[in-house]
């Protein structure tokens, strides 16, 4: 298994340095902690009495990592799902939250499986994942990932403003997409005409 440690960095990787895109309903973001993360974990890292972007700015990588693995992967309850879904999970869990589960929950019911779609990672959901991963040991975590694709292609047809981060200015795919298809196996990777067939409805 993929140490978590690296799970946790590499997705600090993929996020990238601090950013405020007003576009982003995340606000002031840096290695991929929100500053609406800071201030439910109460992190008034200048010392100021506030939390603001300026804390944002001050965050660490090695403060990144330690947020992840705590509030993103083990309280979650991540690291006892089935391995193949871990990595794509957390990864998900740090960009969308509660989405991330409710998506694996959808798609465990899909899949036959009896499971509340609530954004919970409890016993229930455990044992189904397992279940599931029994079922289908070489496709659960392209399933989980495709299903992920679709959610960014859903929330971009629906938000206008969101469709910058599914498709780039020359159309092809964009750091949602590529994103999720990270986690997924190459033969079910969209070609880059079919993601532009895709999103050709938003013009």
């Amino acid at each position: 298994m993929q140490n978590v440690r690296d799970i946790a960095r590499a997705v600090i990787a993929r996020e990238g340095g601090f950013v405020n895109d007003p576009d982003d309903p995340g606000g002031a973001t840096k290695y991929g902690v929100t500053i609406h993360t800071l201030r439910r974990l109460g992190l008034d890292l200048d010392g100021d009495g506030r939390i603001t972007a300026a804390d944002v700015r001050r965050l660490t990588r090695a403060q990144a990592e330690e947020i992840f693995l705590e509030h993103y992967f083990r309280r979650p309850r991540i690291g006892e799902l089935p391995e193949a879904l871990q990595a794509p999970v957390f990864d998900m869990y740090v960009n969308s939250g509660a989405n991330a589960v409710r998506i694996l929950q959808r798609l465990l019911r899909e899949m036959g499986q009896d499971v509340a779609v609530d954004g919970v990672i409890g016993p229930i959901t455990i044992a189904a994942a397992h279940r599931a991963a029994e079922e289908a040991p070489d496709l659960i975590a392209d399933a989980y990932g495709i299903a992920r694709r679709n959610y960014y292609y859903a929330l971009a047809d629906a938000r206008p403003a969101s469709r910058k981060y599914a498709r780039r200015r020359d159309g092809g795919k964009g750091g949602w997409i590529l994103r999720a298809e990270a986690f997924i196996s190459e033969r079910f990777r969209l070609s880059e005409a079919e993601h532009r067939q895709r999103t050709a409805s938003w013009g």
